[in-house]
């Protein structure tokens, strides 16, 4: 029987559709005896026995990506997950992961953007051609979709992807959104207020919270070390009305066995009262996006940097990260 004569031409068309090497996709054609599509299918099986023996392997590198609609109104954050961080930096595994996000912009989940059409195939089976291809386990790995008036987006070195969302499409709402982007993926917040919070969690994080610092504390106090100030709380849910009364009261007790003149006390107790908030509201400050100090201007709350810019509002945000 006469072999197979495969030209350069079909071998770059195939490498161009598939991303396979070029021997993969001589090899292939010549399988299929010079059938495009059968060559295809014959790099889909490989990908699928590649999948089926890394199947337990950890998708823990990558590269997150954002993509913003044409009329910034909804965005996507994905992670095309891999299993070795020299293959989350390759240019084509990048290239492969924007033409991934561009898909997942059309979809509000992510089962609705694996079953998605992608060249002919779905994106899920893409992923499988692509790990026989690679020869690592490919995965989308996080999927993030966010709709507002105003969408803008921040990326950080392929490693972390933040959307926000604005209630207004402001003066300078671009530089708005991207400043409030930044802080989502550096600081890592969980929720956009402490109006959020489930007041179970709340308490629960309270009691933890206190336990861990009582517990530091003997420590330092057997080193002789100052003592960690151990909060009455931790989230502004907790500083009802009558919580901020007593604060204040306390905090004129105090003035007044200082012996300070109770005339220049409206001078003083302000600091006293925002530095009694600060001390408890920690877990406010850590995950409550609003209430988080502004990584550009450390003495702005982000909610007083987002007040600067007018009649406008985050109204929601989410974050992707590798690993």
């Amino acid at each position: 029987m006469e072999a197979i004569k495969i030209t350069a031409a079909e071998v770059n068309k195939l490498r161009q559709a598939t991303g396979a090497g070029m021997m993969d996709c001589k090899k292939a054609l010549v399988e299929a005896e010079g059938d495009f599509d059968k060559a295809i299918e014959v790099l889909r099986k490989k990908g699928q026995k590649v999948a089926a023996k890394r199947a337990d392997r950890d998708s823990s590198e990558g590269a997150a990506i954002a993509k913003i609609n044409a009329d910034q109104t909804a965005g996507v954050a994905i992670v095309l997950g891999c299993e070795t961080d020299f293959v989350g930096k390759n240019e084509n595994f990048v290239s492969l992961a924007n033409q991934f996000a561009e898909v997942a912009l059309n979809y509000n989940s992510k089962d609705e953007f694996l079953a998605a059409d992608f060249g002919g195939m779905t994106v899920a089976e893409k992923l499988i051609e692509q790990t026989g291809v690679i020869g690592e386990k490919l995965d989308i790995t996080a999927f993030e979709k966010l709709e507002a008036t105003f969408v803008g987006s921040y990326v950080h070195i392929n490693k972390i992807a933040a959307l926000v969302g604005l209630s207004t499409k402001a003066d300078n709402a671009e530089a708005l959104v991207k400043d409030i982007a930044m802080q989502v993926a550096s600081m890592g917040a969980t929720s956009l207020s402490y109006k959020d919070f489930d007041a179970a969690f709340v308490a629960s994080e309270t009691e933890a919270r206190i336990a861990v610092i009582e517990k530091d504390n003997i420590e330092l106090g057997r080193l002789g070390k100052t003592l960690k100030n151990v909060p009455q709380f931790i989230s502004m849910a907790q500083l009802t009305p009558e919580v901020i009364a007593a604060a204040e009261e306390a905090a004129k007790a105090e003035l007044k066995a200082e012996g300070k003149p109770e005339q220049i006390w409206d001078r003083i107790l302000p600091g006293k009262m925002e530095r009694f908030i600060s001390d408890n509201t920690t877990l406010d400050q850590e995950q409550c996006l609003l209430d988080q100090k502004f990584i550009k201007d450390e003495k702005l709350t982000v909610a007083k940097y987002v007040d600067s810019y007018g009649d406008v509002s985050v109204t929601g945000f989410k974050r992707a990260t590798v690993g």
